[in-house]
């Protein structure tokens, strides 16, 4: 009998390295559909565990999650250059008091009262439309939901010129996450170009948030935003230090509007290339709000709304998947997997395995109608994570992406422009971005 799961054979040196770089999404796909739950491959110099069994998936994020810790091995130098040790990056106590302290910008009772807020925001990106414009709107969607997130978690506005500044940054800080075969083999201190272009962003990104901070410094008495309780933190705990309100910031900023942006994208693509979804979006969106902006109680009706962004996310998960390694030796599917072991949970390749999805390719927001959706395993579906480390602004999350959304189809329909190509295209990196701007053509209702 084996001692180790099964996988696909590793080349000498290279391992598995060249076929994932290459395209990690069929990659993770023919390992999700060949192999029951779970295999191996090595990744670099790391013996890597896919996990795909979503049984599995439940127990390393919520029963079992003590045995297992954010992977030192994907905490390159890159990462602790940009997040260092921010809420996503973090663990243990520490990331528990950081969570805690965290808490209250997130409670459901004041991420409620951002509805008008956000509907205002898409107003006034729509503003600047006119029928017929083309648009790319992956970066349409980058521009507002940085907007938000600044707003609603750091109490303050960021001019279209800072927030033009904050978007040109996102290419190079992809580019250097991005799975290469170099990436695996060459030490992070030589100097390559995607190096150089790197610390340039992160440069640009913190001279915005000391900015942010100085403007900010002496009126967060009594606010709740994240910034706000920060600074307040600051003064009186001394481990909440200007470097770690840094890394706070940089993680929601980075994190805080980009899995968004990235949902609302593929919303758009996926609405126009299905019409007839499309349509019925527009008549629930119709029907509910007449002519009145969208507020945070007016998305409890918009359930066919709901279901496009939950579909959509299915089969484009923003965060494609997690990492995680054992804090000791440990038995999964039946196999040992030694401590400090490579651990992946593919949201994408979970997503789209017919196990659990009738033509997991298709676009069927219908499949998350209750009587469908209750037969699927928890864990068959985890856009924002799970167990104590899941997303913390889950709930902002889909409450922005439906309120875009509606403020949007209320008064436009959104097709690919005639050179846009209609297959998509995708890039790998820390999230899963189109390998190109998506060019959209905005229809006047």
């Amino acid at each position: 009998m084996s001692t180790s799961p099964p996988g696909p054979q590793d080349l000498p040196l290279l391992g598995n390295t060249h076929r994932y770089s290459r395209d990690p999404f069929s990659f993770i796909e023919t390992l999700t559909r060949s192999y029951n739950g779970l295999s191996t491959f090595t990744l670099g110099t790391e013996q890597t565990y896919l996990v795909t069994d979503p049984k599995e998936i439940e127990r390393i994020l919520v029963s079992e999650d003590s045995k297992f810790r954010k992977s030192q091995t994907i905490r390159s130098g890159s990462i602790d250059d940009l997040l260092g040790d921010g809420l996503l990056m973090s663990g243990g106590d520490f990331w528990q008091r950081q969570n805690q302290r965290a808490q209250p910008a997130f409670a459901p009772a004041r991420v409620m009262n951002f509805g008008k807020e956000i509907s205002g925001y898409a107003e006034r990106m729509m503003s600047g439309w006119n029928d017929g414009d083309v648009i790319e709107i992956d970066s349409s969607m980058a521009q507002i939901t940085v907007k938000v997130i600044v707003s609603v978690m750091f109490g303050t506005e960021l001019d279209d010129r800072t927030t033009e500044k904050v978007q040109n940054t996102l290419e190079p800080l992809g580019e250097m996450f991005e799975p290469k075969p170099a990436q695996f083999l060459l030490p992070e201190w030589v100097p390559t170009p995607d190096r150089i272009e790197f610390d340039n962003a992160v440069d640009s990104l913190e001279d915005i948030l000391d900015s942010l901070v100085d403007e900010r410094k002496g009126t967060e008495d009594g606010e709740m935003d994240l910034l706000s309780i920060l600074l307040r933190a600051q003064s009186d705990v001394d481990e909440v230090t200007e470097e770690l309100v840094r890394d706070e910031l940089m993680t929601m900023l980075l994190a805080g509007h980009d899995s968004t942006a990235l949902s609302l994208t593929y919303t758009w693509y996926l609405l126009s290339q299905n019409p007839e979804t499309e349509r019925r979006v527009h008549d629930e969106i119709d029907e509910v709000l007449g002519d009145e902006s969208p507020t945070a109680s007016d998305v409890r009706d918009l359930d066919l709304t709901e279901r496009v962004i939950q579909e959509a996310m299915r089969l484009y998960p923003p965060v494609y998947t997690i990492f995680r390694e054992p804090a000791e030796p440990i038995r999964i599917g039946g196999y040992r997997i030694p401590k400090g072991a490579l651990v992946m949970l593919p949201q994408w390749g979970v997503h789209r395995d017919p196990r659990w999805y009738d033509d997991p390719e298709s676009f069927d927001p219908d499949r998350w109608t209750s009587d469908r959706a209750s037969g699927r395993p928890n864990y068959s579906y985890f856009p924002f994570g799970g167990g104590p480390r899941h997303c913390i602004g889950k709930h902002l999350s889909m409450l922005e992406a439906q309120i875009i959304v509606a403020t949007v189809a209320q008064n436009y329909r959104l097709r690919l422009a005639p050179e846009q190509r209609s297959t998509l295209e995708l890039a790998p990196s820390l999230t899963m971005h189109p390998s190109d701007p998506i060019q959209m053509e905005v229809k006047k209702r």
